[in-house]
């Protein structure tokens, strides 16, 4: 079927797309995609000391229940799909970590600038996280798979503003890069789409 596709040349403003469009999972099956994946739900504010998960030592925001549910069941969806991933990053938050660890996915590479900078929901600052961003999205994955990047919304509206518009607790964006610094936005996918994909 056919798939809207959006021209993107990073750094220039372009409207969002609604929607998983028909036939992303097939297109996903084939690789060369990079997805930006704001983590799964998480409070707004740390947990307690007696209720904070036993491996988040450092006692930072963590999943919530729905967070928990929606990024296993997301994990599940791409195994059902048969949609490979190459390399996986992740901000070093515990929240993006774990997002990653109960999809089942490769243990994620932390990198700093997909981090929120110590500012949770705060505005991200300076051009290193925003550049690192984009020029990753315009990498091709390595043939045969496709990149997660697993930031925050601040990362990622300050990396495409208009993309990012209203995009919810472990939404994605999806991109086909050309490897020279281009990409195509070619869907958002709200993360409790993935399970109701069709073969």
């Amino acid at each position: 079927m056919r798939i809207l596709i959006l021209a993107l040349f990073l750094g220039m403003a372009a409207p969002a797309l609604a929607a998983a469009p028909p036939g992303l999972a097939e297109q996903l099956r084939q690789g060369g995609y990079v997805l930006v994946m704001r983590h799964a739900a998480s409070p707004a504010t740390p947990p307690d000391k007696a209720k904070a998960d036993p491996e988040n030592v450092a006692d930072e925001r963590q999943l919530d229940d729905q967070g928990r549910a929606s990024a296993s069941a997301m994990g599940e969806a791409f195994r059902r799909l048969r949609i490979p991933l190459g390399q996986v990053f992740s901000s070093p938050t515990y929240r993006a970590r774990e997002t990653a660890r109960l999809a089942g996915f490769a243990a994620p590479v932390p990198v700093p600038e997909l981090g929120d900078q110590g500012q949770s929901m705060m505005r991200i600052t300076g051009q290193g996280p925003v550049q690192w961003l984009r020029n990753k999205v315009g990498e091709a994955p390595a043939p045969g798979g496709n990149t997660l990047l697993i930031t925050h919304m601040p990362n990622i509206s300050a990396a495409f503003p208009d993309q990012a518009a209203g995009l919810k607790d472990g939404a994605c964006l999806v991109f086909k890069p050309d490897g020279h610094g281009h990409a195509d936005l070619i869907a958002r996918v709200d993360i409790g789409e993935w399970p109701r994909m069709g073969n």
